[in-house]
């Protein structure tokens, strides 16, 4: 593998919009981008990725590597959360996507960027060229409709119904905005990247549309047989106390209940006894919100395939509920629209790095037509009110849209242009 310093290239906003616009301009496929928090870097962009649709036992099917000090590159994409709506109505893209890129640039902790080549090829030279330029930002504007409120509502009570029937314990009740797009949704991710600063966007394109990850949240890391998962559950808004999530019974409850759930979907395929909590219910920032975060791991044999691992774990417990299965089940009811990629995952599996993937929230989906989708919610436990519980989609959804100037009128939440 060849690895070459390339400096201070600045943020990796700007790098990957002067990429992208050289791939667009040059007519090649888009990056694929992934900043925040991954595989101990700043940011790995890929500077053009040819993305198409592939099954869904295909997905990250990567050997697991296990270095720490390179990427190299590796198999992009993403898989949607896999199940249907009270609409009946199929995906709006494909269902799981991805390519592979033989190289990728990377950003260290300490901002310096490296040319990394899993086939000893030097940086192309129409990417040195692209590094060289920067291109001026564009704007990317999103015209929102609000999600219905009087239908999640009914989902959180026939949720509560259920937690009292002893159904479920507890359930991810969700809803969506809808918008179209007026420009880019590279664009869209560049400056929502930069002013969010989210811990696990990703973005991914391709002639199907693109997605537009701005997650806070880890699905899984697999590094050799390391395994882990940090699932967050509790929120609030970035304005309340911190202190308050460690102090809510229902926050707490909730964490632990899903922290419980992903203790038993990794024991399915790790090796006996090496399940264990490291970390839990720590308070951490995200884009708008404050939320619970804790940590499972475990250790699996290298030999498991990621398709036996994602059968055990996928889709997100965070975003499911316990028992997940019949949660699932459930949830299909309550919820109006299928989730498509949000509340599925988005990441890297590199034969040099091992696999990340995010959990697929805060995640806008765009069609090859410039529609747009934007899922919210939140899990409903026996002590959730109903208004709190929109109150924090809405919360959830600020940092993307203008949620905090919305306010309900017949039924539907009206944004501000």
């Amino acid at each position: 593998m060849l690895i070459e310093w390339l400096g201070d290239l600045g943020g990796a906003p700007s790098v990957l919009r002067a990429v992208a616009a050289s791939a667009t301009r040059l007519r090649l496929p888009p990056p694929a981008a992934l900043i925040g928090d991954w595989f101990d870097s700043g940011a790995v962009i890929a500077p053009s990725v040819p993305m198409a649709p592939v099954g869904v036992s295909e997905v990250f099917e990567v050997g697991a590597g296990s270095a720490v000090e390179a990427v190299g590159g590796g198999w992009f994409g993403y898989l949607s959360y896999p199940d249907a709506a009270a609409d009946g109505r199929g995906p709006r893209v494909p269902e799981a996507c991805g390519g592979w890129s033989d190289c990728v640039l990377r950003q260290d902790r300490d901002g310096q960027w490296w040319f990394e080549s899993l086939t000893d090829t030097t940086v192309p030279g129409w990417v040195a060229d692209a590094l060289a330029e920067q291109p001026s930002p564009r704007p990317a504007h999103i015209a929102w409709s609000g999600p219905d409120q009087a239908k999640h509502r009914r989902g959180v009570l026939a949720c509560l119904e259920a937690i009292a029937a002893g159904e479920v314990y507890q359930a991810c009740v969700c809803t969506q905005f809808s918008g179209r797009i007026d420009g880019t949704p590279i664009d869209f991710f560049v400056d929502a990247v930069a002013r969010t600063s989210p811990a696990r966007a990703a973005y991914v394109a391709g002639e199907w549309g693109a997605v537009a990850s701005l997650s806070p949240e880890l699905f899984l890391r697999r590094r050799g047989s390391d395994v882990t998962s940090s699932p967050i559950k509790g929120t609030l808004p970035r304005h309340a106390d911190p202190a308050e999530l460690r102090a809510s019974v229902k926050d707490v409850a909730e964490n632990i209940m899903i922290v419980d759930l992903v203790r038993n979907d990794l024991g399915r395929v790790a090796l006996t006894g090496s399940v264990t909590v490291p970390e839990l219910l720590a308070v951490r920032p995200a884009p708008g919100v404050w939320h619970l975060v804790s940590t499972v791991a475990a250790r699996v044999d290298v030999d498991v395939p990621m398709a036996a691992v994602l059968d055990a774990t996928f889709p997100p417990a965070s975003v499911t509920g316990t028992p997940k299965t019949r949660a699932r089940r459930l949830l299909a009811g309550w919820e109006s629209h299928r989730r498509g990629v949000y509340c599925g995952t988005v990441g890297l599996a590199s034969p040099v790095a091992g696999c990340e993937l995010n959990v697929a929230i805060r995640t806008v989906e765009f069609d090859a037509s410039g529609n747009a989708v934007l899922g919210v919610g939140g899990g409903i436990t026996a002590d959730s009110d109903p208004d709190r519980e929109w109150d924090e989609c809405l919360h959830k959804a600020a940092a993307i849209v203008d949620a905090s100037a919305a306010s309900p009128q017949d039924g539907v939440v009206q944004l501000a242009p």
